[in-house]
């Protein structure tokens, strides 16, 4: 074929006015048609709609045509004309085709108009050419973008953290071993009889991070205000449509920030990303809400409008228990001291306040260690942004800047002191008031996406039992 044009995109020729030769290339969405003409639908992946080829079958060769199936690559030259037909404002009218890469219709995967969820996850390696999930990925290649345009905006410094750790940030011990020793053959012990780390690649026991934070805080201590944007990774049994064992965290820490500064700015960081999703993503919203949540645009636009409720999680409680009283039925029970389940912050959200919720002063021993303890001796400055049809989207707290009351909490939990010398030091040598938040990515994307499964938000998922791809 001839390169005297340039390959224009399909969402750039659908925006020009008919009249010039252009050339398109993209995969084949769906093919009909009649004796004298055929209808290729093709898209690129620029955008959620196609455009429109019209082939006259009486100018190319049938045994090419024969072989343009659902799923083959095409590139095709012709002229751009009005369409005569609804749905698109121009089409192609073809004057030459080129066949690419054929695909035997038999087993294409894709065939099927309507498919489950549940069986792309089985061909996650393809599902990217699906409607619904290059509407998903192209929203999360935006958000990733207005995440950083966001801090950028404000002056912080991108900061990149490590993902292999000799730490565990939450102290949940919930971490993915990284070792070179061969499993296969006796492994090597100590005096003690425990694995000799010393022979390992890093001569230490060295795991796959669960968050950036730590590492995060020594950055917010040097340069003011830092942000974090990459992979983390938790070892929990959880098959739920919430959890993953790989997914991607936004994680801000700020110098001189307190609890107060650091609700605000989660909540203008959070409209903000919602605001660029409305502002820059509207097709693959539309696409979204037409097909699967008719609410969902709704929903987006009442989160950038509304104030969020900030309450105490004591208050929360009280508010979850006359809901009880009141013949509320939870799965999980509610009182004093438990950690909130999903049902329950959602039930504050949905049903109580109608609008996003921040919960703050958490019970200290079920929040992470470096959260700073309240005069009360019970409750940490933590805070908690919690979503309508997700609940918890943002975790955070001010830190303990204290490196006594720090020290002892260590203590408390029986954590390593040996793998924690560095992060004292940050206490040691002049501590400062300072705070900072997690965003878990894909709760996020669930959330502007209206998917149900925290697996259809991100290409390639890791979660018990699965690692292909």
């Amino acid at each position: 074929m001839s390169q005297e044009i340039l390959r224009t995109k399909v969402k750039d020729l659908l925006a020009k006015a008919p009249g010039e030769e252009v050339l398109a290339k993209g995969w084949v969405r769906t093919k009909r048609g009649n004796k004298e003409i055929a209808f290729i639908a093709l898209n690129d992946g620029s955008t959620i709609n196609n455009i429109q080829i019209v082939v006259d079958k009486n100018s190319t060769d049938p045994a090419l045509l024969s072989k343009i199936t659902t799923g083959a690559c095409i590139a095709v030259r012709g002229r751009l004309v009005e369409s005569i037909g609804g749905g698109q404002a121009v089409e192609i009218q073809a004057s030459d085709i080129e066949l690419y890469g054929e695909c035997d219709p038999v087993r294409y995967p894709l065939q099927k108009k309507d498919t489950s969820f549940e069986y792309l996850r089985t061909v996650a390696h393809m599902r990217p050419r699906t409607n619904t999930f290059g509407a998903v990925l192209r929203l999360r290649s935006q958000m990733a973008y207005a995440i950083h345009e966001y801090f950028h905006s404000k002056g912080f410094v991108y900061l990149h953290t490590p993902l292999i750790t000799a730490s565990d940030a939450e102290g949940a011990g919930n971490m993915f071993q990284v070792t070179t020793l061969d499993l296969n053959a006796p492994l090597p012990r100590d005096k003690k009889g425990g694995i000799d780390y010393s022979k390992d690649f890093f001569g230490r026991r060295t795991s796959l991070t669960v968050s950036g934070q730590l590492e995060g805080e020594l950055g917010a201590t040097a340069l003011g205000e830092i942000y974090t944007f990459g992979p983390t990774f938790r070892a929990e049994n959880s098959n739920t449509p919430r959890h993953l064992a790989e997914f991607w965290m936004i994680e801000p820490e700020m110098a001189f920030y307190d609890i107060k500064d650091n609700m605000a700015l989660a909540e203008d960081f959070i409209k903000s990303l919602v605001r660029y999703a409305l502002d820059n993503c509207r097709e693959d919203l539309q696409f979204l809400n037409d097909r699967y949540d008719s609410e969902l645009i709704s929903r987006l636009e009442s989160v950038v409008n509304t104030e969020f409720k900030v309450l105490t999680y004591t208050e929360g409680i009280e508010i979850l228990e006359k809901a009880v009283a009141d013949g509320h039925k939870f799965e999980y029970p509610v009182s004093w001291g438990v950690d909130l389940q999903s049902e329950h912050e959602r039930y504050l959200v949905e049903n109580h306040f109608q609008r996003p919720v921040i919960l703050t002063d958490y019970p200290k021993d079920i929040k992470a260690f470096y959260m700073k303890q309240n005069e009360d001796g019970k409750t940490v400055r933590a805070m908690d942004v919690l979503f309508p049809k997700i609940g918890e989207i943002i975790g955070g707290s001010e830190r303990e800047a204290s490196f006594e009351k720090l020290n002892a909490r260590i203590d408390e939990l029986g954590m390593s002191h040996r793998t924690l010398e560095w992060y004292l030091d940050t206490r040691r040598f002049g501590s400062c008031p300072h705070s900072g938040f997690g965003l878990g990515f894909e709760r996020l994307l669930l959330f502007v996406t209206g998917m149900q499964n925290i697996r259809d938000v991100i290409p390639f998922p890791r979660t018990p039992k699965n690692a292909e791809f």
